[in-house]
């Protein structure tokens, strides 16, 4: 059975990444253990401004690694422009 904190910790990420104009339609985000992977490929909504798609996903690794249910985040994705 999955960890209450880890599916509402997934809620969150998808809703973060959502508001910052990032599209995950095509990545996995899942949380396990208090850490996040971030699997798959990772683009830009268009229209959202953002210049470097990579600096955007570390800005809120970063963010996120500060939530108490997160304590680390793993990023391998591929970043499409």
């Amino acid at each position: 059975m999955a960890d209450p904190k880890d599916v509402a910790s997934n809620k969150l990420v998808r809703s973060l990444f959502g508001r910052r104009g990032i599209d995950v339609t095509r990545a996995d985000l899942r949380v396990m253990h208090g850490v996040l992977y971030i699997r798959g490929a990772v683009s830009a909504i268009p229209g959202s401004g953002i210049v470097d798609l990579k600096l955007e996903v570390q800005n809120i690794a970063r963010l996120l690694t500060q939530k108490p249910d997160i304590k680390d985040v793993v990023i391998d994705c591929m970043f499409r422009a």
